[in-house]
């Protein structure tokens, strides 16, 4: 059974008062205090961030043109194209992100290309084929007289099939924004944004978002031709980047706002002026109003990708997305509409199978839980396995063993929101295929989903040995396998977690940001929240703490369809109260009964929100417990000062800092590369304080390290050799403190290296306290020392990731995180 619930609050970070005077000129009806905190804490620390982040028209967007050399090929290659009026298809995606961005090309390129004729476009079946290209669907666009693939949100990782589209003349532009190949694809052009640095303002967009850049291009490359204005794709653009859960900061969050406002203004339109008609009647159907980035996550987004995962083939939805044909149009949405309640009936089936299964796991001795079902439909194993995922704070794998072909699983949609995976993989150069003929032996499929800082991609790449193939990344995954091969999959990859953990546990966590009352409720705390939105990846919904509130009026009943029908799925509404105030506040509880609310005195942690329907604002429950379970802390200062990037460790700032404390904190001035030695060093200050209970005097921890200086991997490995042939020519000997210092690595990644240089003909003695390094060169196992070599290179860019990572994770993350194990009075 799920473990109880561990809830954490995330530091209050006191912003300065002009801070908070500049956040309320925003917010004139409240004080601006909570939305301040927030903004704060999420890292908005100057008027210029705060302008740009409120207001879009005080954000400077990137020009397509910041892509470089590959975004100047793709248009030449288009601009060729539209010259000699050659035909064009657009090779999309199923989810919701690559649905909008297959509708984004085909509105965007159907300005230059005659629909149908010159442009037409391909969307490959969930249930049938795999994400990315696929011979079979080149076959068939080469048949119709293609000379050109612009494909979206996909096929980055698709070599083969890229080189085998030119063997039968057709060129291929790649926008997408998954991992990258090795090396440069054979294509026309790549625009994917993780070609950018990571700080750049468009290395977080999304397929649609990149295709959205592309057509920008092309609007500005060839002007006067486009009938209608690049600004009509917005609406597209944003419902496709929200519902992928990419994370909302630079471009990102200024095209959502742009596209959002567009959404809206068309929805307000009577039925029969609406630009996209199909939009509009699928916002009716799910009772939204489309001027919330909430009526994307949890109305459009799913619907979208519903139909692909009960029906397979999404074609339909660009029609749907695109077409000005209102009457066609609401017939699409109500097919879509009847998918999604499918999905939803088949959702809760699944779960209560799952929950059922789970009663038999002793999830003590469980890092990763791997379940198997013949009968499980593939479409809907990534959002039960995210649900799982999130209750037990565990990874977790769903396997089908129904029918014989089929998609690997669906390797990314978070919640019920947008695939983020990425093209699968074969394990083996045996496993090209995405079916199996009937003589085959019987594939497992399924999909996997994350929690907390565990990277699944990683952990099933690790057992690539094992599977047929998969693709993901690490918060979800996709995988197909032998089905005898389960058990050893399921040994092997709880083995290889544990390991990794140590002696951390895996425990279910959800984190309240502000701690508010039932009086607070309502318009005004929404209207100064909703400064954040659109809210996102990095820029999460606030999640309200209200402690010491009990329920009233709790009823639940089963969702009704369009039809008036019942579906399998049941929401809860109450009314809340706590001694703040005489009125009662309403709210929902989604997915669960009325007796699954503690009677009594609760806390509870909720999402504030406005129901269009009703036309009445409500809090969405997230998680609930009785108060006698919650041993709160309330202090208002924090357990861990963040004193990172002063100008020197012993700069003035920090001397006067620490002359102010009325006990001088403990130092950690070395970046850690890991959760545990940050945890390490709070048990510490909890050892010295005495008893953690005495939160007075309590010893804080300061974490006062510089933003790293990295040197590249590759001097640092001919670094090691330099001092390896030195020691060994002039047989001093070395300490391995010394080695590290000089280096500059963890003792971890130095022992990596130390391997590495055996296999160059070093031997390495140890000598007391001391290495002795000699040197007899031999080129025998050339393969071995190269593959060695890689594998330092590797252990020391994950180690300077991790640096990385540490000098820029916001306060408010390492509290939550760094407190997991009780050591912290925020936790309770």
């Amino acid at each position: 059974m799920p473990e109880q619930q561990q809830w954490t609050i995330a530091a209050t970070e006191q912003p300065p008062e002009w801070f908070i005077q500049a956040v309320k000129q925003h917010t004139p009806a409240s004080s601006g205090i909570y939305a301040a905190q927030l903004l704060w804490q999420r890292g908005i620390k100057d008027h210029q961030q705060l302008t740009a982040f409120i207001n879009h028209k005080a954000y400077q967007p990137a020009s397509p043109f910041e892509f470089g050399q590959e975004m100047h090929l793709a248009i030449a290659r288009l601009q060729q194209a539209y010259n000699i009026k050659e035909k064009i298809a657009i090779w999309g995606d199923f989810d919701a992100d690559g649905i909008t961005a297959t509708s984004v090309l085909w509105d965007g390129l159907g300005q230059f290309f005659k629909q149908n004729t010159q442009l037409i476009y391909y969307i490959p079946n969930r249930l049938k084929e795999s994400h990315g290209l696929n011979n079979q669907g080149i076959d068939n666009l080469a048949k119709q007289g293609c000379k050109l693939i612009v494909t979206c949100d996909t096929g980055s990782t698709n070599i083969e099939e890229i080189i085998y589209a030119k063997q039968l003349g057709i060129d291929v532009i790649v926008t997408d924004h998954h991992t990258l190949p090795t090396e440069r694809p054979p294509v026309a052009a790549i625009i994917n944004p993780r070609y950018l640095p990571r700080e750049h303002q468009l290395f977080n967009l999304s397929g649609v978002a990149v295709a959205y850049k592309l057509v920008e291009a092309l609007y500005q490359s060839l002007p006067n031709i486009a009938k209608h204005p690049l600004e009509d794709l917005l609406d597209l653009v944003a419902v496709g980047l929200i519902a992928d859960l990419v994370q909302l900061s630079g471009d990102c969050r200024y095209l959502a706002q742009l596209g959002i406002q567009r959404l809206q203004a068309d929805f307000q339109q009577p039925a029969a002026a609406r630009r996209r008609p199909g939009v509009g009647r699928l916002l009716e159907l799910c009772q939204k109003s489309g001027d919330r980035p909430t009526d994307i996550s949890f109305g459009l987004g799913p619907r979208i990708n519903a139909v692909s995962r009960i029906q397979g083939d999404a074609s339909f939805c660009v029609e749907l997305l695109t077409s000005r044909d209102a009457k066609r149009c609401n017939e699409l949405a109500e097919v879509t509409e009847l998918a999604n309640t499918r999905r939803k009936s088949l959702q809760k089936d699944v779960q209560a199978q799952v929950a059922q299964k789970l009663t038999q796991l002793d999830l003590s001795t469980t890092s990763v839980i791997v379940l198997e079902d013949a009968q499980w439909p593939a479409g809907v194993l990534g959002l039960v396995a995210g649900q799982v995922a999130q209750e037990t704070g565990r990874p977790t794998i769903l396997l089908s063993t129904e029918g014989a072909g089929g998609d690997e699983g669906d390797e990314g949609d978070g919640g019920d929101g947008g695939d983020e995976g990425e093209n699968l993989t074969s394990s083996s150069s045996s496993s090209s295929s995405s079916s199996s003929s009937p003589s085959s032996p019987p594939l497992a499929r399924g999909s996997a989903r994350s929690v907390n800082s565990v990277d699944l991609y990683q952990l099933v790449k690790d057992q690539a040995h094992l599977l047929h193939r998969f693709g993901g990344h690490p918060f979800a995954a996709g995988l197909s396998l032998l089905v005898e091969n389960i058990p050893l999959f399921t040994a092997a990859i709880n083995q290889q977690l544990r390991q990794s953990l140590g002696s951390t546990t895996l425990t279910p966590t959800v984190q309240a940001d502000l701690t508010v009352t039932v009086a607070d409720l309502g318009k005004d705390l929404f209207l100064e929240l909703k400064l954040l939105e659109p809210c996102g990846m990095g820029n999460p919904v606030p999640k309200l703490l209200i402690q010491n509130c009990w329920f009233e009026n709790a009823w639940h009943r089963n969702q009704q369809d369009w039809q008036g029908k019942k579906v399998q799925y049941i929401k809860t509404e109450f009314d809340i109260r706590d001694d703040s105030s005489r009125s009662a506040f309403p709210g929902i509880w989604w997915g669960h009964y009325k007796d699954e609310l503690p009677i009594g005195r609760c806390d509870c942690i909720a999402e504030l929100d406005y129901n269009t329907f009703k036309k009445r604002y409500e809090i969405r429950l997230i998680a609930v417990r009785p108060s006698v379970n919650s041993a709160l802390n309330t202090r208002n200062s924090p357990l861990i000062l963040d004193w990172r990037n002063f100008p020197t460790p012993d700069s003035q700032v920090q001397t006067r800092l620490i002359a102010s404390l009325p006990t001088p904190p403990l130092l950690l001035e070395n970046c850690p590369t890991n959760w545990d030695d940050l945890r390490a060093w709070l048990r510490r200050c909890l050892t010295i304080s005495g008893s953690a209970s005495t939160h007075d005097n309590q010893q804080q921890l300061a974490i006062a390290w510089s933003k790293p200086n990295l040197q590249p991997p590759n001097q640092i490995w001919l670094t090691l050799v330099g001092i390896a042939k030195y020691l060994s020519r002039t047989n001093q000997l070395v300490t391995r403190v010394q080695l590290l210092e000089k280096i500059g690595i963890t003792d971890q990644t130095l022992l990596v290296g130390i391997k590495a240089l055996k296999y160059l003909g070093f031997t390495v003695k140890r000598q007391d306290r001391y290495l002795q390094i000699t040197w007899h060169p031999s080129d025998s196992a050339e393969n071995l020392a190269e593959a060695a070599v890689e594998r330092f290179l590797a252990a020391v860019r994950e180690e300077q990731f991790q640096r990385q990572y540490f000098a820029e994770v916001p306060l408010s993350t390492i509290v939550a995180i760094a407190s997991s194990d009780n050591y912290m009075g925020t936790n309770f």
